[in-house]
């Protein structure tokens, strides 16, 4: 069974910039669609980025465009989200997932397994 796990939260001030990673084991990593969704408290689970088998299929939500990126290293079976000019509204716990490939997908409920996830907090 495919396990997921986050790294890279933390806190920092508003501007500043974090990199996540989601290592994952088991499975065929090249086949999996992965995504980056969080959840702000209070609030309900978003979705931020995704990115399908190769980087024609990247989406992004519109809050997170032009400042997260999503990547991908399938000799590493690693997604990253490197997060620049973060604003306090990014504050959130943040979770990647796997869903099926090829193209990215945008709801939770396209994919199948999930991580702990891992805090980010943005000062302001």
């Amino acid at each position: 069974q495919e396990q997921l796990i986050e790294s890279g939260g933390g806190l920092v001030q508003a501007g500043g910039s974090l990199k996540l990673t989601c290592t994952v084991s088991g499975g065929t990593f090249n086949t999996f669609t992965m995504g980056w969704f969080r959840r702000a408290p209070g609030k309900e689970r978003e979705f931020v980025a995704s990115i399908g088998w190769t980087t024609d299929w990247i989406a992004y939500a519109d809050p997170v465009k032009g400042r997260f990126t999503i990547s991908r290293d399938n000799g590493k079976k690693t997604a990253d989200l490197e997060m620049t000019n973060l604003k306090a509204e990014d504050t959130a716990t943040y979770y990647c997932a796997i869903g099926p490939g090829p193209a990215a997908r945008r709801t939770e409920e396209e994919y199948a397994y999930w991580g702990q996830g891992t805090q980010v907090t943005v000062s302001s």
